[in-house]
């Protein structure tokens, strides 16, 4: 039962770490990302990149919460449904800052995402 907490509590942190340090990345490979931040106003390519790294972070985080729970198949999908709910209310109550394609992909892919990075870890081991 701990193992399960903590998987799950590994991969919620994780996602954020993840997702922290790509931002910051983001952030110094286009310049004016920081300004569009604060309105929203981002350009087709910082959409893009907000969703890559989005990727990368659940990808990361349902391999790490597969990695500590090995046993167990649904630990991954508990991760997913927690990001789930914490970022659906945050999209709704943005939509109309965002175009409707931008949050059905973050939302849509969310699990999916988790899902392969468990699959690798599940596959590797």
């Amino acid at each position: 039962m701990l193992r399960t907490i903590g998987a799950i509590l590994a991969g919620l942190v994780l996602w954020i770490l993840v997702a922290t340090i790509l931002d910051i990345g983001v952030r110094q490979a286009i310049p004016a990302y920081h300004a569009a931040e604060a309105t929203l106003a981002f350009t087709l390519t910082m959409k893009l990149a907000r969703l890559a790294l989005a990727a990368f972070a659940s990808i990361a985080a349902g391999a790490v919460a597969q990695k500590i729970a090995p046993a167990s198949r649904v630990v991954p999908w508990i991760v997913g449904i927690v990001l789930l709910a914490l970022f659906l209310p945050e999209h709704i109550r943005i939509g109309a800052r965002l175009p409707v394609w931008y949050h059905l992909f973050f939302l849509a892919t969310l699990l999916p995402f988790i899902g392969l990075g468990a699959l690798v870890v599940r596959r590797r081991a």
